[in-house]
């Protein structure tokens, strides 16, 4: 249903199932991960999601006890986070996508502490925080 890849092409995997739970999410972590004005992710079940290569391309950053994101170690590309407290999904960043995303954005999150030089600029629900 939907395959993705890191910039430099060595990270690649394939999700067989609609993403779910998409936010936009506007927090301070978000942006700085993604080096924008918010991330945009989804939910997949673990089950749902394969690499077709280079899973051992990936880094690991622990960013507390509760979630680790995942980059490409060549290019620095963001590809996931893993949250232990949800430890059958996995969190895909849609910008890695390589096909058409089809499923809906269900809302922007922590806008209260979005970019002040951002401007949202759309119909879907806001929320100040999660």
């Amino acid at each position: 249903m939907h395959q993705g890849e890191c910039l430099c092409g060595k990270v690649k995997f394939q999700i067989t199932q609609k993403i779910t739970d998409i936010v936009m999410c506007h927090c301070s972590e978000c942006r700085r991960v993604q080096g924008t004005a918010f991330a945009t992710n989804g939910n997949v079940e673990n089950k749902n999601l394969k690499f077709l290569s280079g899973e051992n391309n990936l880094t690991e950053f622990r960013e507390n006890d509760n979630k680790s994101r995942f980059f490409c170690q060549s290019c620095g590309s963001p590809i996931m986070a893993i949250l232990k407290n949800n430890p059958d999904y996995t969190r895909v960043r849609l910008g890695s996508l390589t096909t058409d995303v089809n499923e809906t954005i269900e809302k922007h999150i922590f806008v209260a502490s979005k970019a002040n030089w951002d401007n949202i600029c759309d119909d879907i629900p806001q929320h100040e925080e999660w």
